[in-house]
């Protein structure tokens, strides 16, 4: 594996001294705090279980790849649109139900993977198949940063309701050209956390422009318990196939992604962490954060590239560090003012960066298959990358009763593996794949 890497500061296993440690676990909280919390307010559930969640799943998923791969995970995008889909469905007691079962099946891939190695999981789902769904996924969730940005009343449930407000546009472009302008021109730690730049920019912009109500954050108290969404606690647990055909296949996409992610932080690091501790590890790790947050009523957990960019800004490889930014984050979590003050963001803030955001997610779609140089002149690709996209975009579903609707961009994900795996020349297309 070539590997350009500069000497570490800290390695992987190195303890950092007692003044360092605070200050450069801060770093990773800053890097994840924006899009971390930003997931949770999109989709109804608190930010304050969202980030302890996100730290409890980032300590299970050290200790289960043995601290060696200095990761931190937080709240996953691509689940956006189907924890939406879901709540609709059965309140968010049903998104939890989903997200564990997404977690369970990260759990059977990993066994197949230290079963039969990693080529299966490649040739079932290689770029053609799982760039277009990313595609989808941005594109989806278009709509809903526009509403963000233009309306007062973005949760409107008919289009005729909605209210126009230039101050909300007025203030989701400023943030937009804030989040643009520091993901362009910022270096070093401030070029990896544009979206807490942005979110900080817009919120100033929104206490001007009059759509900041400080008074949530004088009457919360320092310690508080965040909303917890805990089964046979404060809900009693019910079976929902609409749920599981919601959320489980968006496993195809974050295990793409997260294999991805493991490529980089091995070359970051300078060590093929996909074969020690192994990618079995890393993806058990990743699936067991989500069952973790599923069980508190947090969104579906992921590796962040956010906190991969501030390891090879810093070089700073501890996994103690990373531990260090999980204890802050549960920490921030149970601080009542923080979560009120975060409640207090502006939809028009959050549509400001969804904007930017959802359409990243869109284009690394496009740039997966750039970057696997994915042929259209092949009516095989032509086709699989066309069908995905159309049916997801254009929200296909199918329902097979009452209780059990299989929506668009989960019909989209199996239909492209599925024409994937009868349409010939597949063999053609894997040439190469694995070398």
């Amino acid at each position: 594996m070539s590997v350009e890497t500069q000497r570490p500061l800290l390695d992987v296993q190195d303890v950092p001294k007692a003044n360092q440690w605070i200050t450069l676990s801060l770093q990773h909280l800053f890097a994840m705090f924006g899009a971390t919390v930003l997931v949770p307010m999109l989709v109804d559930l608190s930010p304050g279980v969202a980030l302890i969640s996100s730290g409890l799943g980032t300590l299970a998923y050290l200790l289960i790849t043995k601290g060696q791969i200095p990761a931190y995970l937080g709240s996953s995008f691509a689940f956006i649109a189907p924890i939406i889909a879901a709540t609709e469905i059965g309140g968010p007691q049903a998104a939890m139900f989903g997200a564990f079962f997404a977690g369970l099946a990260y759990g059977l891939v990993s066994l197949l993977i230290y079963k039969f190695g990693i080529g299966w999981l490649m040739r079932v789902l290689p770029p053609v198949v799982v760039g277009p769904v990313i595609i989808v996924i941005g594109l989806g969730l278009a709509g809903t940063a526009v509403n963000m940005a233009m309306y007062e009343n973005p949760l409107a449930q008919n289009p005729q309701d909605f209210i126009y407000s230039g101050r909300h546009i007025a203030v989701a472009l400023i943030t937009l050209a804030i989040t643009v302008l520091g993901s362009i021109y910022f270096r070093k730690f401030f070029g990896v956390i544009p979206i807490l730049i942005g979110i900080t920019g817009g919120y100033i912009a929104g206490v001007i422009a009059g759509l900041v109500d400080f008074q949530p954050v004088l009457d919360a108290k320092w310690f508080a318990m965040p909303e917890f969404i805990i089964p046979f606690v404060n809900y009693t647990p019910s079976f929902s196939l609409s749920a599981l055909a919601i959320m489980v296949p968006i496993a195809v996409v974050t295990l793409s992604e997260h294999t991805g992610h493991q490529m980089v932080v091995s070359k970051v690091v300078g060590r093929n962490f996909l074969e020690k501790p192994g990618l079995h590890r890393s993806i058990l790790g990743d699936g067991v954060a989500t069952i973790i947050a599923s069980f508190l009523g947090g969104p579906p957990n992921t590796t962040y590239g956010e906190n991969i960019g501030v390891l090879a800004i810093t070089r700073v490889y501890s996994v103690f560090v990373i531990g260090g930014a999980a204890v802050l984050a549960i920490t921030f979590g149970f601080v009542g003012k923080i979560s009120a003050l975060i409640s207090t963001i502006p939809t028009a803030v959050m549509g400001g960066v969804s904007i930017l955001l959802f359409g990243i997610i869109a284009s690394s779609g496009l740039r997966m298959l750039i970057e696997a140089k994915v042929d259209f002149s092949y009516k095989r690709n032509l086709i699989i990358a066309s069908v995905i996209m159309i049916i997801g975009v254009g929200g296909a579903f199918v329902e097979f009763s009452e209780t059990l609707t299989l929506p668009g961009m989960a019909l989209a994900s199996i239909t492209g593996i599925f024409l994937n795996l009868i349409l010939p020349g597949r063999k053609k297309e894997e040439e190469g794949l694995f070398d």
